[in-house]
């Protein structure tokens, strides 16, 4: 019987693939085995991941859908290779986010809080805080866990009995310990100093909250007259004219000989009056502006620094709206800061202190969520030591006890902490960890881990009991979060898990919270464990659009992950993912990669209805030292050649490698080459070699759907179960598979090798000369060797069919107008005068080759624009650079396959 003349076969499997009928059943299946869960008692080896915890108000996004999917491909794969597995799952409180979201709510029912300003209408209803924080609850048990839900969808294997939430009480009493903890030692403090002020929500905001915008405004070049120089004044350029009401001083380049002689003398502040000093300081640039900078120090950072360093006054000019409050001139009290900027300059203007006037742009820093600008503001607020907690972190990655991949991101992580600030851990919220810290009637703090602890405290203290009241602000969000390695696992009491689990194993996160969150958990980590909370920190890219550019609303370029997973399924998405996530690159994804790696799923899904229609997948008793057959013992060497690939690409943390090394073998090898090679022994008379082949194929498509696993959970384990591999085990309890025993052939390596170059040569030659897929053509191979010549006959059936040839001939003449390759030692060559117009074929090349250059150089003249280079964003840069190189690489095989024909 012929390849193509057999009884139709039949399949359990239906005749596509549908994700979503399949996913939410797995799914479900999985957790209901218990099969995410860890196990403390267990006596395997512990492997511990802790979630980056999303935000109780959030949804999935593309970052998450990354992070999450890279997660679980290593959780997977230990778990598979038998290690007690713990990924700690949970969401954070995201104090400011939440607060929002209710507040929204609230407002839309016509309630406001009673914080800060009373409501404007008089009959809004005001409520107090014990009933907001109540209302958060409420809202957090009903429309909370939307983001766990998706990670759900995603396949994401955590361990969701032990879902944790940072405002949990066992958290909370952590969070309530390291605070006290840190308080008695110094390492907590209140103080006055500058914060991230937001004027809309009445509260201090971290660096991560701030969003940095490109605005068009102004710079205004303001004259401030000399004291005791009658006519003499020195120029100030500001873009924010009406902070000057708060300027102590004005600094000056030590070098800049332009107000050397000025160093020591005053200035007088214009509408105000007073004399402020003139100081040299390096922050002053001499390149900048006007080389002669205003110092308000209770509303600029650097200018903080400066006036901190030459001892100068700190005027606070605004109040919590950004009005403008008793310490200016009256004239200005109760403006706010847009009004107050037209009234400074239109009095400026008057006096004839405003020289001119320039138009620019420049970044301003706004709330991230408020919308509204961010003033630096000058407050008492609860400080913590960080560069003390910093020091045992920043030497722990020095000496390689935690490391950073890719290494270049410990670069960033040292950077900060050696410069690092006071943290500012307070806010000015009511949802969140209330800070445990009572006063006195005299103000002084008693810092406990309850109220009943702080009254004994003030009774000891005052000599007798006294009223206290508690601090109203709570803790900012990443407080809490820094304690997520060990909070989670029961921290403070000793249980089992804290013992087992910590440190954990891996971090995976992105690079945007190496500041706020990773250095945050080693400082906690190592003080209060004594240990670094991972051993390292993998920094995965961000995820961009296909042309590279980040994805955000205002831009609408915003790919959503659960649309993609509708569509093409959550395994299509998560190996699009992995494949795309080279070290130190961001992703481009386009809808186009997941289409394509769904039909990547779809080829899978192929292959194994072709190995069930062919009796090839449940038979067990195929040892791979044993295959006699050439084909499989070249199959299982290459299968044990991916694997090897597989396991240290995972090791690495080079996921794309890993993700590539399947797709090439599972596409490549095992679907295309494999399948079509075994047909004629699956279908030929050869009983001894039809069984050997059965099993051998069997045995490669059982250990492919443990490979594959960790990235296609989905379809891998619906396979699994359809084609009855389980007997009574789920795949993802299946032991991950180890090749190492597995005989690697090199004579059939050699030998199949070849075959699959000759054929993979004469496909590439026949596209690119536009011969039609049906065209037979003919073969010659000149110059080959013994060895390639008995190669040659015994695969000369599969040779004429997968190449598409009419004839093969040895040793013979090459006719004029014939493509020619190298393959091994052998000159392949193809007559296709005849099959194809040579001179036409000459001509659409040569075209193709001179439009290629004329893009070339429309590139080459972009990229050699020195104005170009520097206005456009490096991701634009980049994606000409790209461009340009496969236009390089296109033009190359177009030179060559004209070289073939001349």
């Amino acid at each position: 019987m012929s390849v193509t003349e057999r009884s139709e076969p039949t399949s359990t499997l239906d005749k596509a693939y549908r994700p979503g009928e399949v996913e939410e059943r797995i799914y479900a299946a999985w957790e209901g085995s218990g099969a995410f869960r860890c196990d403390p008692s267990s006596p395997a080896k512990p492997y511990c991941i802790v979630i980056p915890p999303p935000n109780v108000t959030g949804s999935l996004h593309m970052g998450h859908a990354l992070n999450n999917t890279l997660q679980d491909i290593l959780i997977r794969r230990q778990r598979m290779l038998g290690r007690d597995v713990l990924w700690q799952p949970g969401t954070d409180h995201a104090g400011i986010a939440t607060q929002m979201v209710v507040e929204r709510q609230l407002a839309g029912e016509g309630i406001a809080l009673a914080r800060g300003k009373t409501a404007a209408r008089p009959d809004q209803k005001l409520l107090g805080r014990e009933e907001f924080v109540a209302r958060v609850w409420r809202w957090k048990e009903e429309s909370g866990g939307t983001i766990t839900r998706q990670l759900k969808r995603l396949g994401a294997s955590a361990d969701w009995s032990r879902e944790a939430f940072t405002m949990d009480e066992t958290l909370s009493r952590a969070v309530r310990k390291v605070f006290v903890e840190l308080h008695k030692a110094g390492l907590i403090y209140r103080d006055k100093r500058l914060v991230n002020w937001d004027p809309r929500f009445h509260t201090a905001i971290s660096d991560l909250e701030v969003e940095q915008r490109e605005v068009k405004g102004h710079l205004w070049h303001l004259k401030y007259p000399i004291e005791g120089a009658e006519n003499t004044h020195i120029i100030i350029a500001t873009t924010r004219p009406e902070t000057m009401l708060g300027d102590t001083g004005i600094a000056v380049n030590p070098e800049d000989e332009r107000y050397r002689h000025l160093v020591g003398k005053h200035a007088i502040l214009p509408l105000v009056g007073r004399p402020i000093p003139i100081v040299g300081d390096d922050y002053a640039d001499p390149e900048h502006g006007s080389g002669a900078v205003k110092i308000t120090p209770a509303h600029d950072f650097n200018d903080f620094e400066v006036a901190r360093r030459h001892g100068l006054a700190m005027v606070n000019i605004f109040d919590a709206d950004a009005h403008l409050v008793d310490t200016v001139p009256e004239a200005y009290r109760g403006l706010d800061r847009a009004e107050a900027r037209k009234r400074v300059l239109a009095d400026l203007e008057a006096l004839g202190l405003l020289e001119k006037t320039e138009e620019i742009t420049h970044t301003v820093p706004y709330g991230d969520r408020s919308g509204v600008a961010i003033e630096p503001w000058l407050t008492d607020q609860w400080f913590c030591d960080a560069a003390t907690l910093a020091k045992p972190a920043i030497e722990a990655v020095e000496a390689g006890r935690t490391r950073f991949v890719p290494a270049h991101w410990a670069n960033t992580y040292f950077e900060w902490m050696r410069n690092i600030q006071p943290w500012c851990v307070s806010r000015q919220l009511w949802w969140g960890h209330q800070i445990p810290a009572w006063y006195g009637p005299d103000g002084t703090a008693f810092v406990e881990m309850t109220e009943a602890e702080a009254e004994a405290a003030a009774a000891r203290h005052y000599g007798k009991s006294a009223e206290l009241c508690r601090d109203q602000d709570v803790l900012d969000t990443w407080f809490s979060s820094a304690l997520w390695p060990f909070s989670t696992l029961g921290w403070p009491d000793e249980t089992p898990e804290l013992k087992r689990y910590y440190p954990t194993d891996v971090l995976v996160t992105g690079f945007d919270i190496i500041f706020f969150w990773v250095a945050r958990m080693m400082m906690s980590g190592l003080h209060f464990m004594k240990k670094e909370p991972f051993h390292t920190v993998y920094i995965h890219a961000l995820v961009r659009d296909e042309q590279g550019q980040k994805m955000s609303k205002s831009k609408g370029n915003v790919i959503d992950p659960l649309d993609l997973m509708d569509k093409y399924g959550a395994d299509a998405l998560r190996f699009t993912l992995t494949a795309l996530a080279a070290q130190g690159r961001d992703i481009k994804l386009s809808e186009k990669r997941v289409e394509g790696y769904r039909n990547f799923a779809t080829k899978l899904w192929n292959a194994a209805r072709y190995c069930e229609m062919n009796d090839a997948v449940a038979r067990r008793d195929f040892e791979p030292q044993d295959a006699r057959q050439t084909v499989n013992r070249w199959i299982v060497g290459e299968l044990a050649r991916a694997q090897r690939a597989v396991d240290e690409a995972i090791e690495s943390y080079r996921f794309n490698d890993a993700a590539n090394a399947l797709y090439q073998f599972t596409w490549g090898t095992f679907c295309d080459w494999y399948v079509e090679f075994t047909k004629p022994i699956l279908f030929g008379a050869d009983e001894a070699a039809k069984a050997e082949t059965r099993r051998a194929t069997a045995y490669v498509l059982r250990t492919l759907l443990v490979l594959l696993h960790p990235f296609m959970p989905f379809i891998t384990e619906e396979l699994w179960e359809k084609l009855g591999l389980s007997t009574g085990t789920m795949l993802i309890r299946t032991q991950w598979p180890d090749l190492a025993s597995v005989p690697v052939d090199s004579a059939s390596e050699s030998e199949m090798g070849w075959v699959v170059a000759l054929i993979s040569s004469v496909r590439a030659v026949r596209a690119e000369m536009n011969v039609s897929p049906a065209a037979q053509i003919d073969l010659i191979l000149n110059g080959a060797t013994r060895a390639t010549l008995k190669r040659l006959e015994t695969h000369r059936d599969l040779i004429v069919r997968l190449a598409r040839l009419k004839t093969i001939e040895r040793d013979a003449p090459v006719p004029k107008g014939s493509a020619q390759i190298l393959v091994g030692e052998a000159t392949v060559a193809l007559p296709l005068a005849g099959v194809i117009d040579l001179d036409k074929e000459r001509a659409r090349l040569e075209r193709e080759v001179a439009r290629l250059d004329g893009e070339i150089g429309k590139i080459d003249r972009k990229l050699g624009d020195a104005a170009f280079i520097a206005k456009a964003p490096p991701e634009v840069v980049e994606i000409q650079r790209e461009r340009r190189a496969e236009a390089e690489e296109s033009k190359a095989r177009l030179r060559e396959a004209l070289g073939r024909l001349a």
